[in-house]
């Protein structure tokens, strides 16, 4: 099994500014950190999972590490955004391993952002005990 890992979505403002911005490049989005994870290893056919207002709710599958001039490292990202079932999840800085036991689900079909209920509200939910 693949490990993944998830990073808040900083400076996108929905989760459709996500997926444009991802869908913007060609071939590969590139992601920076500062460190190479030590398990990177483990990432070969892993994903990226994005957090957007406290809760996970897509997925970006990783293509690979690169170390760049500076000294930083790019995390090479195919550029889409896979929709999965919104779980929450607390903000944290930089990125954590998700194992894929841990990992939500994929959605099926086309998902409009219209279809799935806003992160913010599956925190509220969440915090209730009802999802």
């Amino acid at each position: 099994m693949p490990l993944n890992m998830t990073k808040i979505a900083f400076r996108a403002q929905s989760v459709a500014s996500l997926r444009q911005w991802l869908e913007s490049h060609d071939g590969e989005a590139l992601m920076t950190t500062r460190y190479l994870p030590k398990r990177h290893e483990e990432m070969a056919g892993g994903s990226l999972y994005w957090i957007h207002e406290h809760a996970i709710v897509g997925r970006s599958p990783i293509l690979g590490f690169a170390q760049r001039d500076d000294g930083r490292w790019s995390i090479r990202l195919e550029p889409k955004l896979v929709p999965v079932q919104t779980i929450p999840r607390r903000a944290h800085q930089g990125w954590r391993y998700l194992d894929e036991k841990d990992a939500p689900p994929d959605l099926a079909g086309d998902i409009e952002e219209g279809d799935v209920l806003p992160p913010r509200l599956i925190g509220e939910l969440a915090k209730l005990g009802l999802v």
